[in-house]
This record gives structure tokens, C-alpha cells and sequence, in this order.
């Protein structure tokens, strides 16, 4: 068999993402008795307790039978949550098969995505592994740069994604940046404005992307229950749009891609998220007000808008950094693969971890500098 002859050019340049091992095997690999994770943005508070309720009463009998092809009742709820049709919503497994569905519905070799060269990097990744070129626009003062996305605009350019915030900066735009943004690209084009941490945004002028969705119908929003609602081990994000569009996306979707648990927490998420989502706002507040004291005491460069995450600049190499905080149980995302090399991102979380992890960083900070193995 000539496996490499039936394989496109596009994807035998594409690098497969290479997930992190099982906490119980990095225990292991780093001779650490616990782990503290600070490095997917996971939500220490859990579910809302209505969702935590969900999960733990799941029937096993359920698990013989398929969920709702199409998540009904959750996009009853988020219709009625928002005030629109449930047919304007489209659940996926997670805002990753979202952003795959969005890019087969409307693209084609040839064609081509823009969005920022340090942001989540799925976008890049599912059109470059589609055969579909993905033009990258550098940050401005660590944001999205919109006059650089206009000026990447061609004739082929059909989506432009926008992370706001973004990850892994937590700069955002405000609404008046987005409306002329939507103005310039025009309406032939679709512009995907990615939300993943928009519930840990406090500013009323952070833009209301389902209310401009009537004057700019070619405005595409993705939301998670990752984040916030702390369900990312269930896998459930969604897209909103017009009619129109959420119908094409609808076609290259996968029915049944949602599991039944998933569809029943996120529909108890939302009846009782209020409480919930002011504690994390809270602790999410806190936990970026010490460590970025902490950081400067230390004379760390740090990066922090919203979300529940902050970017350490490091005196050495990222993964160096990350070697050593691992031995000591804390474990950070390397930011290399986001284009931040010598950078970490550490998730915020309860202040006993911050705490702890403060004192880490400071501990391994002193040795590197007695060492002498400062960045030059």
C-alpha cells in the first residue's frame, strides 16, 4: 500500500497536535504527589449546582440510548434565554466542531480564513488541515488588529475569526470596534466573532453580538460551556446566527455529535448559572489582582485582560519553566505553541493555589538567577 500517494499535500505538511499526558502519568514522569492543573483555563468551582445535580443522578440505562440528534430542548432553552428562534442556534461537540462545521459550509480550496497569528490556534489548524489557506495577522499592543484583517481581504477571503477575548492575551473589542469592523468587511463575507470567555466580561461596552446580528447578518457568534459553566469534560459549545446562515452550517454537521449527559447539564447550567457565574467572575478577579502583584514584585512582565487565565513572561525558556514548576506540582501552559515563546499562561484559581503557586514561582525564580541562567 502506498498510504503516502493517497495523502493531500495539505495535510502531510499539517503537524498533529499532541494532547498532554494523564495527570496520574506526569505525576509519575515528575515525581510529584499532587498536581495542581493551571493550564487549560478549567473552572475550579465546578458546574452550577443544578448541573452538578444533573451529572451525578445520570440514569446508567440512559447510556443505551441516543441523545436528541440536534440537542432540541438545549436550543429551546438558549432560544428562550435570548430571546430568538431555536433554529438560529447549532450545538457541536464543544466550539471545535463548530469552527469545523462554520469553515466546510463556506469554504473550498482556493478560498481563504483571516485571523491573528497568536490567538487559539483551532481556527488556523481545521483550514489548513481543510486545504484552505488561513492568512494570519499579527497582534496590535497584544489585540486584535482590525484595519491588518481588512487589509489581508481578497476576493477569495470568506471567514474572518475574531477571539474576543482572546486567547490567550484577554484583550477584547468593544462595540463600536466591532460595528466598524462589520461595516468594512461587508456583507459578502462571514465574520466569526469567537465568545469561548465572554462571561467573565464585566464591561457593558463589550458588544451584544446576538443584537447586531439583525443589522449584520453575515455576524456569526461561538459560545462553550467549557469555560464559564465548567463542563468541559462533557465537550458542549454552540454556534449563533441568522436563519439563513446557521441552515447552510447545518448541513456539514454531525447529528448525534453531542452526548445526552452533556445536552442535560448545559440545559441545567443555564437555569441556574447567576450565582455561579458572579462567584467565578469573583474569584477569577481576585486570583488576576495577587498574581499580577506577586509578578510585579518579581519583576515579571505580564499580560491580563479578561478571562479566568494571565500570561507570565519567563527568564527562560517557556518549556524549561514548565519542567521546572512541574516537579514542584504546578502544571502551566507552555505559550511557544501560541506564538508567546518564553511566555507561560497560568490558569486563575482558588487563592490557596495562587498562593502556593506564588511562592513556587518565587522559590524557582531565586535558584535560576543564583544559577545564572537568566535570559540575556
Amino acid at each position: 500500500m502506498n498510504l503516502e500517494a493517497l495523502i493531500p499535500d495539505y495535510v502531510r505538511r499539517f503537524q498533529a497536535y499532541i494532547p498532554s499526558k494523564p495527570d496520574h502519568l506526569l505525576m509519575r514522569e515528575y515525581g510529584t504527589p499532587l498536581l495542581h492543573r493551571l493550564n487549560n483555563n478549567e473552572n475550579p468551582l465546578g458546574p452550577p449546582p443544578a448541573a452538578a445535580r444533573v451529572i451525578a443522578a445520570f440514569p446508567p440505562e440512559r447510556a443505551a440510548i441516543y441523545p436528541s440528534g440536534d440537542s432540541f430542548d438545549l436550543r429551546a432553552a438558549l432560544g428562550e434565554r435570548f430571546g430568538i428562534s431555536p433554529d438560529r442556534f447549532l450545538v457541536g461537540n464543544g466550539s471545535c466542531e463548530v469552527i469545523s462545521s462554520v469553515i466546510k459550509a463556506f469554504c473550498q480550496p482556493g478560498d481563504n480564513i483571516i485571523t491573528a497569528d497568536k490567538t487559539f490556534a483551532v481556527y488556523e489548524w481545521v483550514a489548513e488541515f481543510s486545504g484552505i489557506e488561513a492568512r494570519l495577522v499579527s497582534l496590535r499592543d497584544y489585540a486584535f488588529d482590525p484595519q491588518g484583517m481588512l487589509d489581508r481581504i481578497d476576493g477569495n477571503t470568506k471567514i474572518l475569526f475574531v477571539c474576543n477575548p482572546n486567547n490567550p492575551t484577554g484583550t477584547y473589542w468593544t462595540r463600536q470596534v466591532l460595528i466598524d469592523f462589520l461595516e468594512q468587511v461587508g456583507d459578502n463575507r462571514i465574520v466569526v466573532v469567537d465568545e469561548a470567555y465572554r462571561e467573565y466580561v464585566e464591561d457593558p461596552d463589550y458588544p451584544d453580538t446576538i443584537a447586531l446580528m439583525e443589522r449584520f447578518p453575515h455576524l456569526v457568534a461561538f459560545r462553550t460551556f467549557s469555560k464559564m459553566y465548567a463542563l468541559a469534560g462533557l465537550r458542549s459549545g454552540y454556534l449563533v446566527g441568522t436563519d439563513a446562515v446557521v441552515e447552510v452550517v447545518r448541513r456539514t454537521s454531525v447529528p448525534y455529535s453531542v452526548n445526552v449527559q452533556a445536552q442535560q447539564a448545559a440545559l441545567a447550567a443555564l437555569a441556574d448559572d447567576q450565582e455561579h457565574i458572579a462567584a467565578t467572575r469573583a474569584l477569577a478577579r481576585a486570583g488576576k489582582t495577587f498574581l499580577g502583584g506577586i509578578c510585579d514584585a518579581l519583576s515579571l512582565e505580564t499580560v491580563s485582560g479578561e478571562g479566568n487565565y494571565l500570561m507570565i513572561r519567563t527568564p527562560i525558556n517557556d518549556m524549561l519553566m514548565y519542567r521546572r514548576l512541574m516537579k514542584r506540582g504546578m502544571m502551566v501552559r507552555t505559550m511557544t505553541g501560541f506564538r508567546f515563546p518564553g511566555w507561560i499562561r497560568v490558569t486563575l484559581r482558588e487563592m490557596a493555589v495562587m498562593e502556593r503557586f506564588a511562592e513556587i514561582l518565587a522559590e524557582e525564580l531565586q535558584t535560576i538567577r543564583i544559577k545564572g541562567g537568566v535570559r540575556k
